[in-house]
């Protein structure tokens, strides 16, 4: 097949022209090699060079996109902006970005209809949930609404009932939660998926919005001080800094190893899977983030300090964990990769990168100033 992929430099997306390429589709990238993601000097790597088209361009470039959509069988369209916290700040770049740039993709697909296309995958995310799924002993299924900063200042972190305000327990959340982002960048992505199927549908095409939870890997960023908690921790732990936990450093997430997200992408652009749907990619396994970090620390015998502080970001979510059944039963796609074999992998990468100062201290004052960071003190 001829299948496109934007932001196909990045993290997810070199892995995935590079398996694809490797199974004898024909790859074209289209990547804008943003400095925030790729550093100071980026460039395509050799491997991709050397396996698909590359195209440095942004995907709100309608000349640019036209003539790399012209005759693909397949795209997906992985580019956009991925910093929960830094959405909630630079919300006008965030909409031109990943809403503008969908909505001009979707322009020219609808313009310019094309027999070749058969079928749209665009990474949508877990954020788009907000708080998803839990139990409450007296109202069974509820999902509870974001979380306020005067119960956080108080050390309320936990989601209550939404009508008793009563405890609740976490639960694997499924493609059938109602939409209830919590930041700019979930609702952002909200849009891109819900515009991607519905065009899908128009065309008379099969369209999957894969909602990826809490991707991890050797190869992914550790100059984004926005995005990847892993990235942030062995930068700090390498440097013998401390770890300022948020929250109660309970707080979990699904994380789920980058081969899988890639294997699951893949099997969704077989002529063998059909459909216009959501679904959810990733481990289904719960991991804490102070238990992350416990695990980092141990792992390179580092006397860094992990201190649960209490601090919090506004539009952060407590807990997250997919429900992949659907994923399954549409596929055959099961994960292969446990978290700890996973995290030792990415630990072993990361040991051969050099230390970088990837602004997160910046990063976090930039939300101070704006009040989206708060705290007991």
């Amino acid at each position: 097949m001829k299948i496109l992929i934007t932001g196909g430099a990045g993290f997810i997306g070199s892995r995935l022209a590079l398996s694809l390429a490797e199974h004898s589709h024909e790859v074209t990238i289209v990547d804008s090699l943003s400095e925030q993601v790729h550093g100071p000097a980026p460039v395509f790597g050799a491997k991709l060079l050397k396996s698909a088209r590359c195209i440095r361009g942004d995907v709100r470039n309608t000349e640019l996109l036209e003539d790399a959509i012209d005759g693909q069988n397949v795209i997906i369209h992985l580019a956009a902006e991925t910093g929960t916290a830094q959405s909630m700040y630079s919300v006008r770049h965030y909409s031109d970005v990943n809403i503008q740039g969908t909505a001009g993709l979707m322009h020219l697909l609808i313009n310019k209809r094309s027999a070749a296309l058969r079928k749209l995958i665009v990474a949508s995310s877990r954020s788009i949930y907000g708080e998803g799924k839990y139990i409450c002993p007296e109202h069974r299924v509820v999902y509870p609404k974001a979380r306020l900063s005067k119960d956080m200042e108080a050390g309320r972190f936990d989601p209550t009932c939404p009508f008793c305000g009563g405890a609740v327990e976490m639960s694997k959340t499924s493609e059938d939660a109602p939409f209830a982002p919590s930041s700019f960048y979930g609702l952002s992505k909200q849009v891109q998926e819900q515009m991607v199927l519905l065009f899908a549908q128009t065309l008379g095409i099969d369209a999957f919005a894969l909602r990826y939870q809490n991707v991890f890997g050797p190869g992914q960023s550790l100059a984004n001080p926005y995005t990847g908690i892993l990235a942030i921790f062995s930068n700090l732990i390498r440097q013998s800094k401390p770890l300022n936990i948020f929250e109660d450093g309970l707080e979990s997430r699904d994380f789920v190893f980058v081969d899988d997200v890639v294997s699951a992408t893949e099997t969704c652009a077989r002529d063998s899977a059909h459909g216009v749907m959501a679904l959810n990619v990733g481990s289904g396994v719960a991991t804490s983030v102070l238990t992350l970090a416990r695990m980092i620390n141990e792992r390179f015998g580092s006397p860094s300090e992990i201190r649960v502080t209490g601090d919090f970001r506004v539009g952060d979510i407590r807990h997250n964990v997919a429900d992949i059944s659907n994923l399954q039963a549409v596929t055959g796609f099961r994960p292969k990769w446990e978290f700890r074999a996973g995290l030792n992998a990415f630990l072993d990468w990361a040991q051969t990168q050099s230390v970088i100062s990837s602004g997160y201290e910046r990063s976090l004052a930039e939300l101070a100033d704006r009040g989206l960071l708060g705290g007991r003190a």
